[in-house]
This record gives C-alpha cells, structure tokens and sequence, in this order.
C-alpha cells in the first residue's frame, strides 16, 4: 500500500523522491540526484525501516543509501544495473519501470559524479559519510 502511494506522489506532485510510513507521507523533495535522500536520511535520523521510498533514479550511490538507511521497499522510475544489485544484495525489495547500464551525469557525456564515487565504496555507512561529504562541498562550491 504505501508503495503504491509513494508511486502516485511522486508521479503527481511531479517530485524526485516521496517517503511513505504507515499511509503517510514523512518526506518529499523535488532536489535531483541524491541530495534529496541525504537530507531524508539526516531529517528522519537515518531510520527509513519500514517505509516505501519512490524515486525518480536509483544509482548505485542511492542504493547504497537506501540500504543505510534501512528502506522496507523502493521503486525507481529508472534504475541502473548496478542500483538494482545492490537493493538485492541489501534485501530490500525493488519494483522499477526501466533498467540502464548506468547513470549518467546531466550532460549525458560522463557517469555520475556520486556513481563514480559509489565505484569505489565497500559499506553504507562509508556510502553516507563520503556521499554526504562530497555533497556538501559540491553545494559549497557553487
């Protein structure tokens, strides 16, 4: 149920990300890439267990993060191959409209900054720290 619901706001509302918990929305954002879910994961204190996360791309640095954080269940409107077996190593349950090789940046020219990051990261909590960190000083730096 709360898949379902996380599904239709984020189609609706036109958003990048949509948390869902026992019928309730805790958390939506229109941020792209992973910003969003860091801030989920910092606003919410980095418990998404037992919640239904809908989000527009799932990477393998998203994936990473939504096993940080414990997500109960994900659907990606595009998933990359790497982000799907990384739900499925962390057993979280995964329903997506289209599968990529990989994600790319948004000049379409390069992977992802945060996926090339992701290459290189062996557990979720480095994922969190090192994601978050390099985030921060993306944002600072713009």
């Amino acid at each position: 149920m709360d898949l379902e619901m996380a599904k239709r706001v984020l189609k609706e509302r036109g958003l990048s990300l949509v948390i869902v918990r026992d019928g309730e929305v805790i958390f939506e954002s229109k941020f792209q890439g992973i910003i969003g879910l860091i801030q989920a994961i910092n606003v919410l204190g980095g418990d998404l267990s037992s919640s239904s996360v809908a989000d527009k791309v799932v990477g393998r640095a998203a994936a990473l993060l939504l096993a940080y954080s414990r997500a109960g269940e994900v659907y990606a409107a595009i998933i990359s191959e790497l982000g799907l077996s990384t739900l499925n190593e962390y057993g979280i349950r995964v329903e997506y409209d289209t599968i990529v090789p990989k994600i790319m940046n948004r000049r379409g020219d390069d992977i992802c900054p945060f996926e090339k990051i992701s290459l290189t990261i062996s557990s979720p909590k480095e994922a969190y720290e090192r994601l978050k960190n390099y985030a921060e000083s993306f944002r600072n730096s713009t």
